[in-house]
């Protein structure tokens, strides 16, 4: 995060003094502040955790002057308020980006789903050619059409073959094992050849 080059330089020692009039433990605390606001960003999974740190004290510099005299209780609280706020923001502004870095694996997956389905397809087409042609014919009829058009087409194949339809499915399914066998062989033989 950029730094704001408007914050004043005294406003450093104001923040010190907040904290506590004993400087030596206002820069402990402010040590300890830094570290706990560091792991909140972490925990929170925030891109650039030290970069919100930095632009917690940026932003409490620049009012500290304004909420010190009113401000009652531990000033930290105030610090990890304005933290909420950061993340908040850091949240609603990340929901609007694609990180390049999010994408390109997801790209890469695609891709592999891609190859898969593709090896899929090819392995198919090949199974199909090693069964017998009116096997294959009446497996490309069976899985032709969708929806009530395939429930009526698959009545017209068992009155063609004149068996019933449920004898057309045993028929159907012992093919369907076979050629399910070998595109499982055949993906097997790629897998192995990569």
């Amino acid at each position: 995060m950029v730094r704001n080059p408007a914050i004043p330089p005294e406003s450093f020692d104001e923040i010190l003094g907040w904290l506590d009039s004993n400087r030596d433990k206002a820069a402990r605390m402010y040590l300890q502040l830094r570290d706990d606001l560091g792991k909140i960003f972490r925990w929170r999974k925030c891109s650039d955790p030290d970069g919100l740190t930095d632009e917690v004290f940026d932003r409490v510099a620049l009012k500290v002057h304004e909420v010190k005299p009113t401000y009652v209780g531990d000033p930290r609280l105030y610090f990890r308020a304005v933290a909420n706020n950061l993340i908040k923001e850091e949240q609603k502004r990340v929901g609007t980006k694609v990180s390049l870095s999010v994408a390109e694996p997801r790209a890469a997956e695609h891709t592999d789903e891609e190859k898969l389905a593709a090896d899929r397809e090819e392995c198919l087409r090949l199974c199909l050619q090693t069964i017998r042609k009116d096997k294959r014919d009446l497996i490309l009829a069976y899985y032709a059409k969708d929806k009530q058009a395939k429930i009526d087409h698959r009545y017209e194949l068992a009155e063609q073959l004149e068996i019933s339809i449920v004898t057309l499915r045993v028929r159907v399914y012992r093919i369907r094992e076979k050629i399910e066998e070998c595109v499982l062989r055949c993906l097997k033989r790629k897998a192995e050849e990569k």
